[in-house]
């Protein structure tokens, strides 16, 4: 995987296999990695009122999509993702 796009749909495995469909909402990089903010595909095409769930991950050096693992990184994701909204 070369480059992450926003609409972009995705099946990843949870811890005990199973699979779901996620879809790209924002995409960024920050301390030379690439992330995506994600939601589960199932929520977003439901119609309702309730927030959404949306994650993070990150783009390995694989190309494949990995958990982030610490909070220290996840705290630093979530405001490149909250400023990014700011601006918009």
């Amino acid at each position: 995987m070369d480059k992450i796009e926003v609409g972009e749909i995705f099946t990843i495995s949870d811890e005990n296999g199973q699979e779901m469909e996620v879809e790209v909402l924002a995409t960024a990089e920050a301390e030379g990695n690439s992330y995506a903010a994600v939601s589960f595909v199932e929520d977003l095409e439901e119609e309702t009122e309730e927030d959404i769930d949306v994650f993070f991950l990150k783009l390995d050096e694989d190309g494949d999509f990995a958990p982030i693992e610490s909070d220290e990184e996840f705290k630093k994701i979530s405001a490149v993702f909250d400023e990014m909204i700011d601006k918009e």
